[in-house]
């Protein structure tokens, strides 16, 4: 497995963070999930707004089918093996005070990555791995799911143990291994873009 290191000190748990596909397809406690969600629900967000919202299911629960099956065929053969799905969600208006109109909220989308961040890490120091994944069927999410057309469906993320990389396809096995960074000065500048 490829090792990281960073170049500048981090805490442990931003390099040791990654997102394998090889799931092992034990059950999660409904504790843990609980206390991954938890720490989403502590992101920070503009106006302190809170616009993420998550549908979740565990592994054998009476939803797992329904979530499992909101992911695109690709995404689908490996998340299925995950020990839990949650879908993220944020949004898009801000609710009117005082007898004004909703209005736009244009942090929404910000705002949700800053909680699916804060879960990968949650996920990370209780010992399990998280796979985020675009790859969804966003058109059928609200009907299926019963959410209000005001939300806008992000991401679906798998969390679970990692499994056995030989249950995956020859070509994911070979991407089943950390990745790397971009150097932080191909990112970052100082004072004006570089």
């Amino acid at each position: 497995m490829t090792v990281r290191r960073p170049d500048h000190p981090v805490q442990d748990l931003f390099v040791n963070r990654w997102s394998p596909r090889a799931f092992d397809r034990s059950d999660m406690p409904e504790a843990d999930l609980k206390t991954i969600l938890e720490a989403a629900r502590w992101a920070p967000s503009a106006f302190n707004i809170q616009p993420w919202r998550f549908v979740y299911a565990r592994r054998g629960d009476a939803n797992w089918l329904t979530l499992v099956d909101l992911l695109n065929p690709f995404n689908r053969d490996w998340a299925q093996h995950a020990s839990a799905l949650v879908y993220l969600f944020s949004d898009t208006e801000v609710d009117g005070k005082d007898g004004k109109p909703n209005r736009a909220n244009g942090a929404h989308t910000f705002d949700a990555g800053s909680a699916w961040a804060h879960a990968a890490l949650q996920a990370t120091a209780l010992g399990y791995h998280t796979h985020g994944m675009a790859g969804i069927l966003k058109d059928e999410i609200h009907e299926k799911l019963g959410v209000p057309s005001r939300y806008t469906p992000h991401i679906a993320f798998a969390i679970g143990t990692r499994g056995d990389a030989a249950q995956l396809s020859e070509s994911l096995q070979e991407r089943e291994t950390p990745s790397a960074r971009k150097p932080l000065d191909e990112i970052a500048f100082a004072g004006a873009w570089n």
